[in-house]
C-alpha cells in the first residue's frame, strides 16, 4: 500500500496545488488510481517521482527532447501493453499468468483484435521460388544472421498493405509470423502452432516445447521499445505490415537491444574454467558492464525472467550460480535476455537460438503496433533539436 500516495501527499512531492495536480491527471502527465474509498483517487509513488523529476529539468528543448527519448514520458497513445508497478500487461491482462498457457497465436489475437483461427488456418502459407533459391546460398552463415534475408526473400508486401480489407490483413499477418519462423528454421513454413514447429526442428522433448511456448509469449510485446516504436514509424508512412517486421527485425539486431542475447552468450562464456565469482569481479573492476542484468523498467527484476528462469534452472545450475554471484556482487537481477541465453542452454538448441526466438516473439507485437499506428493514419514525424552551428 505505501507505493501509492494520496492526494495531499503527490501534490505536496511535486510542489504544486491539488488542482494542479488534478490537471496534470486530466492531460495525461499522470495516472489517477481508485482507492479503498471510492472518493480519493490514489497514485503511484514512483509515477510521482518520475513527473517530479521531469519537472525539475524544467523546459529546455534539450532536455525535454532528451527526457522523452530516454526512458522517459510517453510520446504516443498506445492500447497494447502496459508495464506498470513492475508488471507487464497485455491489453490489460497479466502476461506472466498468460505465459501458463497462452500460444503465441492466442497472443498475437489478442494484440491484433482477431480471432486466432482467422489470422493462422489451417493452410500453411506458400513458398515462393525466390525464398528456396537463397536457401543454400546462405546455408553457411549463422540462422540468427539471415533471418533477415530469407524472411523478405520469404514474403511481399501485398499481403498487408494498407489498402486490403480486415480478413485478409490478419491472415496476412498471421503468414508473416509463420514466415519467420520458416526463416529462423531454414524451413517450409508450417501451419503447427509456432512453438511446435520449433521444438520438432530442435528436437526438444514435451516439456521443452512448453519453455519455447513460455518465452515466446512472454516476448511478444514491450511497450515502446526500439524495435516497437521502429515498427510503428514505418506503418505510419503507409507501408505495409511486411515492412515494418522487417524495419522491427533491423532494430532488434543492434546490441542493446536483441543483440544483447550475443553478448550474454560472450560473457556467459567468459565464466567458463572456474573461479566465476573472482572472474566477474575482475570484470566489475576493469570497467566492463554485465550483459543480462538489471532493466529500468524493473529495478526488483524483470518479470519476463522471473516467469522464466525458475523452469530454467533446474536444468541449467550453472544459470542459477552466475544469478546468485552476480547478486551478492552487484545486487542486480537477470533480464529477459540472460533469460533466454539460459534457456536456449538448458534445451541444448544452437547458439543464436535465444535471438530467433526473441525475433519471433516480438514480431506479433510489431505487427501490432504497426497495425494500431496505421489505424490513427497520423504520420509519426518528430522534430529535432538543432545542436549545429547556426547560419549566418
Amino acid at each position: 500500500m505505501d507505493r501509492y500516495l494520496g492526494a495531499e501527499e503527490a501534490a505536496a512531492r511535486l510542489g504544486v496545488s491539488r488542482q494542479t495536480l488534478y490537471a496534470y491527471v486530466s492531460r495525461g502527465l499522470l495516472k489517477a488510481h481508485d482507492g479503498a474509498d471510492p472518493r480519493q483517487s490514489r497514485y503511484l509513488a514512483e509515477d510521482v517521482a518520475r513527473l517530479a523529476k521531469e519537472r525539475r529539468r524544467g523546459r529546455r528543448p534539450k532536455e525535454i527532447a532528451r527526457s522523452t527519448l530516454d526512458w522517459g514520458l510517453p510520446v504516443l497513445e498506445s492500447a497494447l501493453t502496459l508495464i506498470e508497478g513492475e508488471r507487464l500487461y497485455f491489453r490489460g491482462r497479466d502476461a506472466a499468468a498468460l505465459a501458463e498457457h497462452a500460444t503465441l497465436e492466442d497472443i498475437a489475437g489478442l494484440l491484433w483484435h482477431v480471432e486466432p483461427a482467422l489470422a493462422f488456418p489451417s493452410r500453411a502459407p506458400d513458398v515462393p521460388p525466390a525464398y528456396a533459391a537463397l536457401l543454400p546460398c546462405l546455408a553457411p552463415q549463422p540462422a540468427n544472421e539471415t533471418l533477415l534475408p530469407l524472411f523478405a526473400a520469404a514474403t511481399d508486401d501485398d499481403a498487408t498493405a494498407s489498402w486490403r480489407d480486415p480478413g485478409l490483413e490478419a491472415r496476412g499477418a498471421g503468414a508473416l509470423v509463420r514466415h519467420l519462423a520458416a526463416a529462423a528454421l531454414r524451413a517450409a513454413p508450417s501451419a503447427e502452432p509456432v512453438h511446435l514447429q520449433l521444438a520438432r526442428a530442435f528436437g526438444t522433448d514435451a516439456a521443452g516445447a512448453d519453455l519455447i511456448r513460455r518465452a515466446l509469449v512472454l516476448c511478444a510485446d514491450h511497450e515502446l521499445n526500439a524495435s516497437g516504436f521502429t515498427a510503428r514509424c514505418v506503418a505510419s508512412t503507409g507501408a505495409s505490415l511486411r515492412a515494418a517486421v522487417i524495419g522491427g527485425l533491423a532494430a532488434l539486431s543492434g546490441f542493446r537491444h536483441g543483440g544483447a542475447t550475443a553478448r550474454v552468450e560472450s560473457f556467459w562464456g567468459s565464466l567458463d574454467g572456474g573461479d566465476m565469482a573472482g572472474r566477474i569481479r575482475r570484470r566489475l573492476e576493469s570497467g566492463e558492464p554485465l550483459p543480462g542484468f538489471h532493466h529500468p523498467l524493473y529495478p526488483n527484476g524483470d518479470v519476463r525472467a522471473k516467469a522464466l528462469l525458475p523452469l530454467v534452472l533446474p536444468r541449467l545450475p550453472q544459470a542459477g550460480e552466475i544469478i546468485t554471484c552476480v547478486a551478492d556482487l552487484t545486487g542486480q537481477p537477470p533480464s529477459i535476455d540472460f533469460a533466454l541465453v539460459a534457456l536456449r542452454r538448458a534445451l541444448g538448441l544452437p547458439e543464436g537460438s535465444a535471438f530467433l526466438l526473441f525475433a519471433i516473439g516480438r514480431c506479433v507485437g510489431w505487427i501490432a503496433h504497426a497495425r494500431e499506428q496505421r489505424a490513427t493514419q497520423a504520420l509519426i514525424r518528430p522534430r529535432a533539436v538543432y545542436t549545429g552551428p547556426r547560419p549566418d
